[in-house]
């Protein structure tokens, strides 16, 4: 799975302390999932679609598998 987390940060201008702070979460989670180690809950990633006001599709995607 691919993400464009660091993307939607970048451009919200917020660090990944903070993005952790408003959801709860740990700022390691957010780096891990910022470098695809890491595939968040389901509950983490509407948080986030709703946080960046995009649908998790537009923060999610499944890598191809060629």
């Amino acid at each position: 799975m691919k993400n464009t987390l660091k993307v939607q940060r970048a451009k919200a201008n917020i660090t990944q302390d903070d993005l952790a702070k408003i959801l709860n979460v740990s700022r390691q989670t957010i780096y891990s999932i910022e470098k695809n180690v890491y595939v968040p809950s389901t509950v983490i990633a509407l948080k986030l679609a709703d946080y960046f006001d995009v649908k998790v599709e537009d923060l999610f995607s499944l890598e191809d598998s060629d």
